[in-house]
């Protein structure tokens, strides 16, 4: 794990390397185009899910054993290139970045596209506060969905008595759900009926980490200096106002502890979405917000890192 979130924050997904969520995600958009049609489509998506998840095992667990055949050293390699994979600090700081140079040059256009790569609603009209926003909320939602619950799944994988049911695979099942989720799990139209396995499953298995993650969160506010106070009681009263029962959590720790306002009206597929807002309007939207969500995101992995080291070292030394 240690290797792995240090190789992640030095050179996060090159380009020249093969990634294993780009091929769940052609895995899935071929699924898509073939099941998501016709009658039965609620059971088509649980068909889906079983698919992507099926697939995904069989083949981390026959390049596991290959490896393991070949050679220890080539085992461990490969466990590691799974789990630098699974984890997206780098990559995710990089790509709100792009959205934050673009509104800092006022180039409002080419940020509408950056943000527009990394949030499923419209953004082609988004002004600059709707794009900071946007940008702020899915920056904090993917604290979770990218760094810390990866990190909770590969704890729990290094945890579990079943062999074949390692960090690294445990992680890779984790990240095919998320992407099938990211890809289907809408209630527009034609994911409505399609997407509801993979949302609801991705739900369920982001149940735990979005709430532990969330106090990770709130730590690292605490020691970067922000109004700990003021974070948890919104956390604790803003929590649960998203329609998903896990993404309002990190969002209203962002909003109590930069003291802004996350949520409201969005536009998905053509379709006004209304949503509770999260958080108080202390401040209003800045650009530097995205740049504060960012240093909460890397403060909590390295809070989650240290506490995770201190618990190793008093396991392994009774």
């Amino acid at each position: 794990m240690l290797f792995g979130v240090v190789l992640d924050w030095l050179i996060g997904d090159p380009s020249w390397l093969p990634h294993p969520i780009v091929g769940m995600g052609k895995t899935i958009s071929f699924l898509n185009k073939k099941l998501n049609r016709g009658k039965h489509r609620k059971a088509k998506g649980f068909l889906l899910l079983f698919l992507v998840l099926a697939l995904t095992g069989i083949i981390v667990f026959t390049l596991q054993w290959i490896c393991y055949k070949v050679n220890i050293f080539l085992y461990i390699i490969f466990n590691l290139y799974l789990i630098v994979t699974s984890l997206a600090a780098k990559t995710l700081a990089t790509e709100v970045e792009k959205v934050m140079n673009a509104l800092k040059g006022g180039d409002i256009e080419v940020s509408r596209i950056q943000v527009g790569y990394l949030v499923g609603r419209d953004t082609t009209e988004l002004k600059e506060k709707e794009i900071i926003r946007a940008t702020v909320e899915t920056t904090a939602e993917n604290t979770i969905d990218g760094v810390l619950a990866p990190l909770f799944y590969l704890l729990l994988g290094a945890l579990l008595p079943v062999p074949w049911l390692n960090p690294a695979m445990l992680v890779m099942l984790y990240k095919a759900t998320n992407t099938l989720d990211s890809m289907v799990g809408y209630i527009q139209e034609p994911y409505k009926d399609f997407g509801y396995a993979a949302a609801k499953f991705d739900d369920i298995i982001n149940f735990i980490p979005a709430r532990m993650g969330s106090f990770f969160m709130l730590i690292a506010g605490m020691f970067l200096g922000y109004p700990f106070k003021d974070g948890c009681r919104i956390f604790k009263r803003d929590r649960l106002n998203h329609k998903s029962p896990n993404s309002a959590h990190p969002e209203s720790v962002v909003a109590g502890l930069l003291g802004i306002q996350l949520g409201g009206t969005n536009q998905y597929f053509g379709e006004i979405l209304k949503k509770p807002t999260i958080g108080e309007a202390k401040t209003p939207l800045e650009i530097m917000d995205i740049r504060e969500t960012i240093t909460i995101m890397y403060g909590s992995e390295v809070a989650v890192m240290i506490i995770s080291i201190i618990a190793a070292v008093l396991i392994f030394s009774f």
